[in-house]
């Protein structure tokens, strides 16, 4: 492998969005992905696939993309001054699944890589990901083993990393306007070079290759869980907190909008039907109360 073996990201992310979809889609029981196709006029282009109307993920996507581009937008150049007068590619999954049942939770996740070059120098590079998860009712046990598959996959890698990517994650998904977590966590990375590319490229396949060993054991636990239309309202109520994060604080849906990616692919992570509700206030002592009294407040779910 050579030094930085882009190649090879490439393929890994490729094979990676397959074999999510398949477990997906073979986890629902009752609805397939459908893909498009698109190509970007700047460069490069992506595989976006969707699912919808199933027997369990009312909607979800999985996306491949890699850009490229003849210089960084300003935004980026403003933090990362050495970003300048370089060419670059970014490319990566990114995927969101949102389920039927309000019992089941919504979970998001990401891998991806950047690079950019300018002749006679070194290139400039790092990856970045994670997943997270979000509960509309919470239940302690899909908490713990969650976190407890987010741990296993950092294991190899240094008994601090599962702690240090599991508080970024804590911080970067939180609602600043709202004060509020978006959901309970779970990995979340970015800029990580410092270990060199093969093993930085070795902790992003982990990270990659854990996220359904994580996910499909709670959807299986859960799926089957009788819900009525309380449960449904406050399942939509909740993903407005989705949304919000989503177009205000999320840097990947910045940064492929500001690049000119493809609207209908960065706005996938969209659930279907969500709602807004004035000055909403659960029940004291509900399980809608207890969402975000006791299960969105950061907390050490390994403990």
């Amino acid at each position: 492998m050579s030094l930085v073996d882009k190649h090879a990201v490439k393929a890994y992310l490729m094979q990676l969005q397959d074999n999510i979809c398949a477990e997906l889609a073979n986890a629902d029981g009752g609805s397939q992905f459908r893909q498009d196709e698109w190509t970007r006029e700047e460069g490069g282009g992506g595989r976006s696939r969707v699912i919808e109307n199933g027997q369990v993920i009312e909607k979800g996507g999985v996306n491949f993309s890699h850009v490229s581009g003849a210089a960084m937008p300003a935004s980026a150049t403003a933090h990362r001054p050495e970003l300048a007068g370089r060419s670059f590619e970014a490319m990566g999954v990114s995927l969101v699944i949102h389920p039927n049942n309000p019992y089941v939770p919504t979970s998001h996740a990401n891998v991806r890589f950047f690079i950019a070059e300018k002749p006679g120098a070194d290139p400039v590079w790092w990856f970045g990901g994670g997943y997270d998860l979000t509960p509309y009712y919470g239940n302690e046990d899909d908490c713990r083993s969650w976190h407890e598959t987010a741990r296993r996959a950092c294991e190899p890698f240094g008994e601090d990393v599962y702690p240090r990517y599991k508080q970024w994650c804590d911080e970067y998904f939180h609602l600043k306007h709202r004060q509020e977590a978006r959901g309970v966590g779970g990995l979340f990375f970015d800029d990580l070079n410092e270990w060199g590319f093969e093993r930085s490229f070795e902790f992003m396949k982990a990270v990659g290759d854990s996220y359904t060993k994580a996910y499909l054991p709670i959807v299986e636990r859960r799926k089957d869980q009788s819900f009525g239309e309380r449960e449904r309202q406050f399942q939509l109520y909740r993903r407005g907190r989705y949304v919000e994060f989503n177009l205000v604080w999320d840097r990947g849906t910045l940064f492929g909008l500001q690049t000119g990616g493809r609207t209908e692919s960065i706005l996938m992570s969209m659930p279907p039907l969500v709602r807004w509700e004035y000055d909403y206030q659960p029940e004291p002592g509900s399980a809608e109360a207890e969402l975000t009294e006791k299960f969105l407040p950061a907390r050490d779910w390994l403990a």
